[in-house]
């Protein structure tokens, strides 16, 4: 299987497409399609955030597709570094995300 058959059938698992995926990750219209064996180290780990799976995974070197670790959450006074499903919490939620963290 190759990269880009990885990432579709990840997408298919979300239900969007290479498009849909191209387009959210910032990346050009037809830039997955030419992913067969290789692509850029900085492109693919966008892919695998995304994902929320590992380089390897997308590289073939692994079966298991989940990181299979909790996700890391940074917090402070001033920064909560959290994603759900890939996408970044707007700002509003964020501040709930931040006082039940805190316990407050």
């Amino acid at each position: 299987m190759t990269i880009y058959q990885r990432i579709k059938e990840l997408a298919n698992e979300k239900n969007i497409s290479i498009r849909e995926l191209e387009s959210e990750l910032k990346f050009s219209n037809g830039t997955m399609s030419k992913w067969k064996e290789s692509a850029t180290s900085e492109k693919l780990q966008t892919v695998a955030d995304y994902f929320n799976v590992t380089v390897d995974y997308l590289l073939g070197n692994k079966k298991n597709s989940n990181l299979n670790k909790p996700k890391e959450v940074d917090i402070d006074d001033e920064h909560v570094i959290l994603r759900y499903q890939g996408k970044q919490i707007p700002d509003e939620d964020m501040e709930i995300i931040k006082r039940l963290l805190r316990g407050k």
